[in-house]
């Protein structure tokens, strides 16, 4: 059964800390009401629930998920009926009858209950990380303090849509070259392990000495067929091996280090870490989130561990009374005229404008690199597939051409 933390207050004014087991979250609600208490905060542990069907949810791989596309529209929609007065558990259960996919639905569902309880919207979105990113809960927040809420959703929706976009140049880019490759890897390891085998023996019977290029040909496609399974299980093995060191904080600093290093994928990986980096942080500064809070929910949501040092770091800059741009100079991340503009933002006080221009720039300069390697990839692609499909041919059509003299040995 799941365990809960609370902290209250009883009618004495004494704040009260304490756990509590129950099926679900409501029940603790009721019964603190019930010793009439103030419920100020209520968080579940996480992993207490140890039950098989618990552990079956959390490590189900078939279980659905919120989209970008469904947080764009839910944002929207709020907005429109926040700003038109009307009360957040209301407008909560118009769109919950509105949304189509189920998981988001029970989230809503969610969220309405512990709002109804007493809980900050932002507090009860926070509770469901899956569905709600640091990024989102930390504009909420805000929303809530300042009395903006309608605006910072509209800003959430703009955001995310630009985030989206950005995401989905970087995927498109990479959809052609792999499908290319896989259609190329699929027909060569056919060829090598099904086709070839059956020419062996009709090249056995011209006796003699077949051509070096053949004999090493032949080689291979034995070696394919008896170690085939063994073969297919080390990419497998690769896959699981990085996916554990990318796990931890040591493992995926050095990967995302050498990532960014890369020749051509390297530097579009930077190039989109300054846009995100500049549009977020820009967003959270013009909604109102104080830019200490600002800076580690974009370290949080960077989705690279080195440039999430380089932003920990400024923020520990700003913390000691120093500028941003000085740290960030110094990370070799963020190229000069970045750190110029976010230097000119901070003495003149429009940094959120700064940063927004250089999103806009870095957005355009993302799609130029996406186009120029996609250009780069596909001939490249093609020349190798040619290549080896090439080399196969001519090894296998090499004892053809010889035949006549094959058979006078014989």
């Amino acid at each position: 059964m799941p365990q809960f933390k609370y902290t209250a207050r009883n009618s004495a004014g004494k704040t009260i800390q304490g756990s509590m087991e129950a099926p679900v979250q409501r029940a603790v609600v009721d019964k603190l009401r019930g010793d009439r208490m103030i419920i100020m905060t209520i968080n579940e542990v996480k992993g207490s629930d140890k039950s098989t069907e618990s552990i079956f949810k959390r490590f189900n791989p078939f279980k659905g998920s919120v989209t970008s596309k469904d947080l764009v529209i839910f944002s929207r929609q709020m907005a429109t009926l926040v700003s038109a007065g009307v009360p957040i558990v209301q407008g909560l259960t118009i769109l919950s009858d509105q949304i189509e996919s189920p998981v988001f639905k029970k989230t809503m569902t969610a969220i309405r209950s512990d709002i109804e309880s007493g809980i900050s919207i932002a507090d009860a979105m926070r509770r469901h990380p899956r569905a709600f990113s640091e990024l989102y809960v930390s504009m909420i927040k805000a929303g809530e303090t300042g009395g903006v809420l309608d605006a910072i959703l509209e800003r959430l929706s703009s955001y995310l849509e630009g985030a989206e976009e950005l995401k989905g140049k970087v995927k498109g880019a990479m959809v052609y070259p792999l499908v290319i490759s896989g259609v190329a890897a699929s027909v060569t390891i056919f060829l090598l392990v099904a086709v070839i085998p059956t020419f062996k023996t009709v090249f056995a019977s011209f006796g003699g000495q077949l051509p070096f290029p053949t004999r090493i040909l032949l080689m291979v496609s034995d070696f394919l067929k008896s170690q085939f399974m063994i073969l297919m299980a080390i990419p497998v093995g690769i896959f699981f091996a990085v996916k554990h060191i990318y796990g931890t904080e040591k493992g995926r600093f050095w990967i995302d280090r050498r990532l960014i290093k890369l020749p051509v994928f390297g530097d579009l990986l930077k190039k989109v870490a300054v846009a995100k980096f500049t549009r977020t942080l820009g967003t959270l500064i013009k909604s109102g989130v104080p830019i200490l809070q600002a800076l580690d929910t974009v370290a949080k949501t960077s989705g690279n561990k080195v440039v999430e040092e380089a932003i920990l770091n400024a923020r520990e800059s700003i913390r000691e009374g120093e500028k941003i741009a000085d740290p960030l100079k110094q990370s070799a991340i963020f190229p000069t005229m970045v750190i110029q503009m976010i230097s000119v933002g901070e003495e003149t006080g429009n940094l959120e404008t700064m940063l927004n221009k250089i999103a806009d720039f870095y957005d355009q300069e993302v799609d130029t690199a996406v186009k120029a390697m996609t250009s780069l990839i596909e001939p490249i692609i093609i020349c190798v597939m040619g290549v080896v499909i090439g080399a196969i041919v001519i090894c296998m059509f090499l004892p053809i051409f010889q035949m006549s003299s094959l058979i006078d040995k014989h």
